[in-house]
């Protein structure tokens, strides 16, 4: 079942179209994968998924809700999850407390509130801090929750932004490029975390370069070229294709590196 769904977005630059037409749909409880040569369009798709940037036409759903037109806290608080590229860390906070900017402080939002600090306020604080502390348990990293976000590894600091991104309680999670420039015993702590999260129920949606984890993770892929479906399919159907083999500079299988 489809929860959230692209229907004919196109987006131009400079005359340019970097996604054309585009219409597709993300299952539930399902990891999809959204491949493609670099300038095909892919994080353009993110980046109008989540408000990012407007779509010059179509529309983006979650869940039958319309998202197109939304500023990006408002797609985040509708149920839309996101990772970065380039990762975005605040350096001068510990982890524990980049987690806990992520989640909702209902009480205090108010200036008077976070003046006075009532006992409303120390209650909702401990109980974000505790489930900073699980998310992060979540991603193997509540041992480093002390730590400034400018002293982690590349792929710690890479942990914590999942973390972060699921304090949003996201009903889809888009994980832009999650395994880039890792090392290999820390791919398979990402692969591993983002299959747990697919079997507790979460939606993952997630573009990739490196297709030996495409091609072990995903139920589904989707194929982009220019700006268009190529072409949707399972891993198995996707690996032989000789469209995609051919977008894909003439490799003879894209499984090989």
């Amino acid at each position: 079942m489809a929860i959230l769904s692209l229907k004919s977005i196109s987006r131009s630059f400079d005359g340019i179209r970097a996604v054309d037409n585009l219409s597709l749909a993300i299952e539930k409880a399902r990891i999809t994968a959204l491949i493609g040569p670099n300038g095909s369009g892919k994080t353009t798709v993110f980046n109008i998924v989540t408000g990012l940037i407007p779509a010059d036409s179509g529309s983006v759903s979650l869940d039958g809700t319309v998202l197109s037109g939304l500023p990006p806290h408002k797609v985040a608080r509708a149920g839309i999850g996101r990772t970065f590229q380039l990762i975005r860390l605040c350096p001068q906070m510990t982890v524990l407390e980049n987690v806990m900017l992520a989640l909702r402080h209902r009480v205090g939002e108010r200036l008077t509130m976070a003046m006075l600090r009532p006992k409303r306020l120390v209650a909702e604080e401990n109980e974000n801090r505790e489930r900073a502390i699980e998310l992060l348990q979540s991603v193997e990293m509540d041992h480093k929750k002390s730590v400034m976000g400018n002293e982690l590894s590349h792929g710690q600091r890479r942990l914590v932004e999942i973390a972060r991104a699921l304090a949003l309680d996201p009903r889809v999670l888009l994980l832009d490029e999650p395994t880039s420039g890792l090392y290999p015993q820390m791919i398979r702590k990402v692969t591993e975390i983002v299959r747990a999260l697919r079997d507790d129920g979460r939606t993952i949606w997630f573009i990739e370069h490196n297709m030996k984890v495409v091609l072990e993770l995903s139920d589904r892929v989707i194929v982009l070229d220019h700006g268009r479906k190529l072409i949707e399919g399972t891993p198995d159907e996707i690996k032989d294709n000789p469209e995609v083999n051919t977008a894909y500079l003439g490799r003879s299988r894209i499984g090989v590196a």
